[in-house]
């Protein structure tokens, strides 16, 4: 099956082929025909299996078969500028030849030139929730003609606070339209607004349960104050191409990010502090080679599609096991092979095993041999520093513990959470504490 199957008109195809594309993945070939036929449309799937063409194409044959022009037919609502920028850049490359017109609206850039463009006249708007519920308040938009909705990554919008101004948009689109909802995973919530939103759809599931079989997975137990001097050393001594680094945190993505050009290395960082331009400006380099590593948090890195990528480093854990396969997804593309690395902590036990059992096996951890695990946390280290111990029954062992800012930093959970975990750790084989109170990883492999 190739796309001459779909019977795209002239126009499309040419921005098919100019495109490259070739075969139609999983969910092209699953979702084009039903989008075509107007149904509305439940896909399940992963950041890198093609789902924006899956939309894009079908969005484009509509509106050249129809001619009109000069009012906004299609609306695609995306979480992040980025994502939404990247959406933008696949219509105009793949609808270059159609004439139809599409931007981009979202919010830490000045509102005047989007008013501008969109008094000249769009068909396309891919819209963060934000910025658009800014243009329909100030009357600069109307969607009273809209055709086709699609909610892209309908799982990081709820992730990300956006439901509610969902809704406050769903309330200005004509009832009578055709709907789409994209979504990696389908947590509860999102089963509530698909009921909302889509009418008799047809569900498409596209390989949402585990990363692909082209991504191994290691853990690496470290103690917190740790974790940057492991990873130079992993960096160091590992061949790659380019690397993707998740932190928990803005401030820490950008602590990270300039630590790692100290040290002489090839890196940038993004996160929700940074312009635009600036933000545009680092994921530009990293993805076409001007910078290797890529530091991001979570909600920065949405949008971000390189197909190079060899390594994701989780220098913090995720939150879920669903974020895990989210991040591992920008690894081992295609025909590519690629490596996933996780940093964790004695707090982290519990979520790795809940990663574990969505992979369906154990994760391998491993140590680096010639690295010093016994390090003491600085004193003066707020982030990491250790607790005040206090008095052990004299038939007890102590058992090491970090403080409760650590924890928090480290691992993000309630006091109950860490109480279930430091249940775990006692049975756990990641890691085990020494005398004196130090970390030190199970050198079992």
């Amino acid at each position: 099956m190739d796309f001459k199957t779909f019977n795209f008109c002239p126009s499309i195809t040419a921005g098919i082929e100019a495109a490259g594309y070739q075969m139609p993945t999983p969910i092209q070939r699953k979702a084009i025909p039903a989008i075509l036929k107007g149904q509305d449309v439940m896909g399940l799937a992963q950041t890198g299996t093609g789902k924006t063409a899956a939309f894009v194409l079908p969005i484009l044959e509509r509106l050249s078969s129809s001619g009109r022009r000069g009012f906004v037919q299609a609306l695609i609502v995306a979480p992040t500028r980025e994502l939404a920028e990247q959406i933008n850049e696949n219509i105009c490359h793949l609808g270059m030849k159609t004439g139809i017109r599409s931007m981009s609206i979202y919010g830490g850039v000045n509102i005047k030139p989007q008013i501008a463009k969109l008094a000249r006249g769009v068909e396309i708007i891919v819209a963060c929730p934000g910025r658009l519920l800014d243009h329909l308040q100030q009357k600069t938009v109307s969607l009273a003609r809209l055709e086709i909705l699609v909610l892209d990554e309908a799982d990081h919008m709820f992730d990300m606070g956006f439901f509610p101004d969902i809704k406050r948009i769903m309330q200005q689109l004509p009832k009578q339209r055709q709907s789409l909802l994209f979504s990696a995973t389908m947590p509860k919530e999102i089963r509530h607004l698909a009921r909302e939103v889509l009418a008799q759809p047809v569900t498409i599931q596209i390989g949402i349960t585990a990363p692909a079989d082209t991504v191994t997975h290691a853990i690496y137990p470290v103690a917190p104050h740790l974790k940057t001097r492991l990873l130079l050393s992993i960096l160091k001594g590992t061949t790659t191409e380019s690397v993707l680094i998740f932190t928990r945190t803005k401030h820490r993505a950008k602590r990270i990010g300039e630590q790692l050009v100290k040290k002489g290395l090839n890196a940038t960082s993004i996160q929700g502090n940074l312009s635009q331009n600036r933000r545009q400006e680092a994921i530009s380099g990293f993805r076409d080679g001007t910078y290797q590593i890529l530091v991001a948090t979570d909600i920065a890195a949405r949008g971000i599609d390189v197909s190079g990528v060899s390594h994701v480093i989780n220098y913090d854990i995720p939150n879920t096991p669903d974020a895990y396969i989210h991040r591992i997804g920008r690894t081992g593309r295609a025909t590519h092979t690629g490596e996933a690395f996780t940093f964790v902590t004695d707090d982290d036990i519990g979520m790795v095993r809940a990663i574990e059992r969505v992979l369906g096996a154990r994760i391998e951890s491993k140590i680096i041999d010639d690295f010093d695990y016994d390090i003491p946390a600085p004193k003066n280290n707020q982030e990491f520093a250790r607790p005040t111990r206090r008095p052990t029954p004299r038939n007890r062992k102590p058992f090491h513990k970090h403080s409760k800012a650590a924890a928090g930093k480290s691992s993000g959970s309630t006091s109950q959470e860490g109480a279930k975990r430091s249940s775990a750790r006692k049975t756990s084989t990641i890691s085990r504490p020494r005398r004196g109170g130090s970390f030190r990883p199970n050198r079992s492999r």
